[in-house]
């Protein structure tokens, strides 16, 4: 089981569109996975994924101006944006590098002479 912490907290935005001052056009989101499961320094299995996704500005409705704007206003619109399949793509591979950490197919080892 996997815990997905959402941050999308720095965005840009344009100076001004449709009279409408510091529209957010573009969100840099990060995304960190935590494992239920302890390693061995007993902290969670964590891996992180960032990335941009671009806003439709095209049509602004129920404008809320940047003063006014939560953390929780801007996941819900990245999320949105993506599409619920790009937002559960992201959380499997990181499921999936999770899993490899606590279950490693490969390892590194050092010859000795």
């Amino acid at each position: 089981m996997v815990n997905y912490i959402w941050n999308c907290k720095t965005v840009d935005a344009l100076v001004s569109k449709d009279e409408n001052p510091e529209v957010v056009h573009t969100v840099h989101w990060r995304v960190t996975g935590e494992s239920k499961e302890l390693n061995s320094n007993e902290n969670p299995y964590t891996i992180t994924s960032i990335g941009t996704q671009v806003l439709e500005t095209g049509e602004i409705v129920n404008f809320i101006p940047f003063s006014e704007v939560t953390h929780t206003d801007v996941i819900e619109w990245t999320k949105s944006a993506m599409g619920e399949e790009q937002v559960l793509s992201i959380e499997k591979n990181i499921d999936n590098q999770i899993d490899l950490l606590i279950n490693p197919t490969n390892i590194t080892l050092t010859i000795k002479d």
